[in-house]
């Protein structure tokens, strides 16, 4: 591993991690205007490449650099339960960002085709550097931005957000992990090092930040999308990332890890996962400082770590290639041919069962443990990965069609996990429905050649009863907290006489 630099070391980023979209024409009489980092996937102060990149080109000018955040209304489908912790995290950013680095942050609502264009306008920005995202949207949004912005604007998106690259570990459409898998690791000795330490910038803005009113607006947030509530098992921001990974007393490398290899794909079992996953979607912690800690500590657990940075690295990255080289992700188009043809030659077999999606979102299925499956998502938040595929290919089987099925599973995804509307998300449904990253398995009605998952191998793998009874547990008590925190005029039916 690269010994971290000495103050005197360059900070300039690696030129692989930077894609120029848009190279500005500046006059040769003109002086050059600020930095701005429009902030989007990587929400964060520490080990973040694309904040460091910022401040490296804002020193190299001599000019000052500021952050934006554009908050959206609901992005895809977010309610409170993703949105409150989104905007903990970045209350907390706001504070440590401007004390710490003296960087004023600037937080927009609206539409950032508008918002943006409009800031860097006001403040002279000559540069833009932008967080690096796959979805269809967040590339759409930059493309009209390079359109909208002026001439003289330089715009550069930086990946902070993969270990290596997604431009750099392949140039095409990946067919699985084993393709994929020697290109990452090959590049891991080039991009798995130590960040740069990061310092107050040169030239300092010459207003004071912006004022947010955090506590209303969460507030708001919190009401709008009261419907799918907020959780109380993960804390938000980067303090609480850095706990959940290092921490003394319950840290999954310090406490966890050594159960990891042999007990991440049991769902009795969920702290043997590394419970990082909030963390890493919303950019509260970087994939790359898990990975060099993990990495650190593998003399002590080299398998629970080998297994830890293969879900890490390979296969988030993997996910983020998907996106990046497949514009219809999610989406039955976005299938290999093979699957294609399986699930059409197959669409219209007879089905045991056909729920609607609300008979599926309120687990009103014949199914006991996929009933327990959805509420434990409902309710807590999150699904066991390996309950998950089972969960969406039952959704497969109990639909009209593939198509709906997929539409259903993505919907039911964003809605309720904590870490949806993500590429690791849209990969997994389309995996567990379309045979992405798959291979073809044995025919079978419905499926096709579509892997197959039933009961009866659940109660093999596991102790089936034991997860219903333990998500009825946890749900029972998210219940009972919700009623506990409801206002006391609420619980009031009828005055005593």
């Amino acid at each position: 591993m690269a010994e971290n630099p000495s103050p005197t070391q360059s900070t300039t980023v690696q030129s692989g991690r930077i894609r120029v979209l848009k190279e500005g024409s500046r006059p040769s009489d003109r002086e050059m205007g600020p930095v701005v980092y429009w902030m989007f996937r990587d929400q964060r102060l520490r080990d973040n490449w694309a904040l460091i990149h910022a401040v490296d080109q804002a020193n190299k000018a001599n000019v000052p650099v500021a952050v934006a955040f554009n908050l959206f209304d609901q992005f895809l489908g977010a309610k409170a339960r993703q949105l409150g912790f989104m905007l903990k995290g970045l209350q907390q950013l706001h504070r440590d960002i401007e004390v710490t680095l003296r960087i004023p942050f600037f937080l927009f609502q609206g539409e950032a085709i508008e918002t943006i264009p409009t800031f860097l306008e006001e403040c002279g920005a000559s540069l833009l550097v932008i967080d690096f995202s796959p979805l269809r949207e967040v590339r759409g949004w930059k493309e009209e931005i390079c359109k909208r912005v002026s001439d003289s604007v330089s715009i550069h998106e930086v990946d902070a957000h993969n270990v290596v690259p997604v431009w750099v570990a392949s140039d095409k459409l990946e067919y699985s992990a084993r393709t994929i898998r020697s290109k990452i690791n090959n590049l891991l000795p080039k991009y798995l090092i130590d960040f740069p330490r990061l310092r107050p910038p040169i030239k300092k803005w010459a207003s004071p930040g912006q004022f947010a009113d955090w506590e209303k607006l969460i507030a708001d947030v919190v009401r709008k999308g009261a419907e799918v509530p907020e959780l109380e098992w993960c804390k938000p921001g980067e303090d609480a990332a850095m706990d959940v990974l290092m921490g003394s007393k319950n840290g999954f490398l310090t406490k966890r890890l050594n159960s990891y290899s042999t007990d991440r794909n049991n769902p009795l079992k969920p702290s043997a996962l590394s419970g990082l996953s909030p963390y890493l979607h919303f950019g509260q912690i970087s994939a790359q400082r898990c990975a060099i800690e993990a990495r650190n500590v593998r003399k002590l657990c080299p398998q629970a770590v080998d297994a830890f940075l293969e879900e890490l690295v390979v296969r988030r990255e993997l996910a983020d290639n998907f996106c990046f080289y497949q514009p219809k992700y999610d989406s039955l188009l976005g299938a290999w041919e093979w699957a294609r043809k399986t699930l059409m030659d197959h669409a219209s077999d007879r089905r045991e069962h056909i729920y609607t999606r609300e008979q599926l979102e309120k687990a009103q299925t014949a199914d006991p443990l996929w009933n327990a499956s959805q509420l434990e998502m409902v309710h807590v938040g999150k699904m066991h990965g390996f309950m998950r595929m089972y969960w969406a290919k039952k959704i497969l089987e109990w639909t009209s069609s593939p198509e709906d099925a997929l539409a259903v599973s993505i919907y039911l995804n964003d809605k309720y996990e904590i870490d949806g509307r993500d590429p690791n998300g849209y990969v997994g449904c389309m995996w567990s429905i379309c045979g992405v990253h798959d291979q073809g398995w044995k025919e079978r009605p419905v499926f096709g050649k579509i892997r197959y998952m039933n009961y009866a191998g659940c109660k093999r793998k596991f102790d089936v009863d034991g997860y219903i009874a333990y998500v009825k547990r946890e749900a029972g008590e998210v219940k009972k907290r919700k009623l506990e925190a409801a206002p006391t005029a609420a619980k009031i039916k009828e005055p005593r006489i």
